[in-house]
């Protein structure tokens, strides 16, 4: 029998690292682990529809069950655009998105970089002003790859936690040099 962790490892390279947590989930690996561990069922991922739940049923030698549809319905391959006369440069649109697809700076006009774009739609809610569609994907579909989204998840993840820690230094140093000044005028 093949430890947990192995599992998992197998069981996310099945799955299409959208990164999208329509599962329940906060991105594929988890809902992986969650699969591994018998804590989740195969068939929570609309991204990965049918042919995903298969390839998992095999892997996990179980019952091909149908997609659980509370968690979202199976669609084309998409990308999502910006409308660049509608984007205000808020940048709320940044954080949430799982590969790091926009780009862009604080009131400046953002883009999407369609071949990195995993189509989780994470960015549209963020959005303060609508103005972000998913459109169809006719240019990108064979240049979307699983294993690209997936380094850039891990990635983006890296660079937010970096970005955090960085910013909690910052504060502690900010702190001390208040707490020293304030020793030096009392």
């Amino acid at each position: 029998m093949m430890d947990v962790s192995s599992l998992a490892v197998q069981i996310d390279a099945i799955l299409p690292q959208t990164q999208c947590t329509k599962c329940g989930y906060q991105g594929c690996q988890p809902y992986a682990e969650a699969i591994a561990s018998n804590d989740a069922p195969i068939n929570r991922c609309p991204p990965g529809g049918d042919t995903g739940i298969a390839a998992l049923a095999a892997l996990l030698n179980s019952a091909i069950l149908p997609l659980d549809t509370s968690c979202g319905v199976t669609t084309p391959h998409r990308v999502a655009i910006i409308n660049e006369d509608t984007c205000i440069g808020c940048a709320k649109c940044l954080k949430p998105c799982p590969t790091d697809a926009i780009i862009g700076a604080n009131k400046l006009m953002h883009s999407i970089l369609p071949q990195f774009c995993t189509a989780c739609e994470l960015c549209i809610p963020a959005c303060p002003v609508d103005c972000i569609t998913m459109v169809a994907d006719t240019k990108y579909p064979a240049m979307f790859a699983a294993d690209i989204a997936r380094v850039r998840f891990h990635f983006h993840n890296f660079r937010l936690t970096r970005d955090d820690d960085e910013r909690s230094a910052l504060l502690a140093a900010r702190e001390r040099a208040a707490l020293i000044q304030g020793n030096h005028n009392g």
